[in-house]
């Protein structure tokens, strides 16, 4: 595996910002939700050709709810004080919240309930773990942690996304490299798809730690410097992606099809093991094998001399 440091340092470029807006996300979240839904999704009745909102209005929410106009619509003005479980949870199902969306909702409305302060430690890596990633001969691997900063990672890993050693410590994070490194519009054959999963979890995050200044800081340097960021950003999407399939365009072996699996370190819930496998047999897990067996150097240069 690649020379990486026992932990992670938080770079002092990324710590300025501030606090994300609890309350303007709890509006623009109950908002968005309302407006992809119309009254025939949830067998309403629509009255009137001319509707002067997307979607349900607040009053239809409500209704499918069971709580009073006035009462909905201080929550989506963002006053989500002394609201109860039992609410939310009936909003929820109004709205056809996912289960993340759910929880989403949940972290924004009641945060002292689910608040847990974002730890200000670098990320330690444990050398077990470094030990597992290199023990996977062909299997591209990595560690990824809060905010989505890649932590750690093995020889194949490197081989597949790209030699993260070569990048600075900062840009060592899947949203940079996704929105602001043009190599990566060109590895993803759904970049689009790729885009929007990193958002979504990064708005999950934000739901989750409201007060996370350099997750804010983040999100502020790539909405300044990302068209497609700040678009996908206004969406108020969240989800938890936990596995799936993603096609890659190598510059080396072609097209690959890979299936990923993600996994939560059992005692830090903020990194995650992500592994990449291919079908066996198929042209992908040929082409993976190919890659083991070329050197990191090799690769580096774009020859494919095999390893002795």
């Amino acid at each position: 595996m690649d020379a990486q440091p026992d932990s992670v340092q938080e770079p002092e470029s990324a710590g300025a910002g501030q606090a994300l807006d609890r309350r303007a996300e709890l509006s623009e979240f109950l908002r968005t939700r309302r407006a992809r839904l119309k009254p025939e999704d949830v067998g309403l009745p629509e009255f009137g050709r001319h509707r002067r909102v997307p979607g349900l209005r607040r009053e239809e929410l409500a209704q499918l709810a069971g709580v009073s106009v006035a009462y909905y619509t201080r929550l989506e003005q963002g006053n989500g004080r002394n609201v109860s479980a039992e609410v939310l949870d009936a909003i929820a199902r109004a709205l056809r919240l996912s289960n993340a969306e759910h929880a989403h909702l949940t972290h924004l409305a009641k945060p002292k309930a689910h608040k847990k302060k974002p730890s200000t430690r670098p990320q330690q890596v444990r050398s077990s773990l470094r030990q597992l990633l290199d023990s996977f001969d062909s299997v591209p691997a990595y560690l990824v942690g809060r905010r989505a900063e890649i932590l750690a990672w093995n020889r194949m890993a490197a081989a597949v996304f790209g030699d993260w050693s070569q990048l600075p410590q900062q840009e060592r994070n899947w949203a940079r490299m996704v929105f602001l490194r043009p190599e990566y519009h060109d590895l993803f054959v759904d970049w689009e798809q790729k885009a929007i999963d990193i958002v979504c979890q990064l708005r999950y995050e934000a739901g989750c730690h409201p007060d996370d200044q350099r997750l804010s800081s983040l999100v502020g340097q790539l909405s300044v410097k990302s068209q497609e960021f700040r678009r996908l950003w206004a969406t108020h999407d969240v989800k938890e992606k936990s596995h799936g399939l993603k096609q890659l365009r190598h510059a080396l072996v072609g097209d690959l099809s890979l299936q990923f699996e993600s996994f939560r370190v059992p005692d830090d819930g903020e990194q995650a093991l992500v592994t990449y496998h291919a079908e066996p047999g198929s042209p992908s897990a040929e082409a993976l094998r190919l890659l083991a067996s070329w050197g990191t150097d090799a690769i580096r240069a774009g020859t494919t001399t095999p390893r002795p």
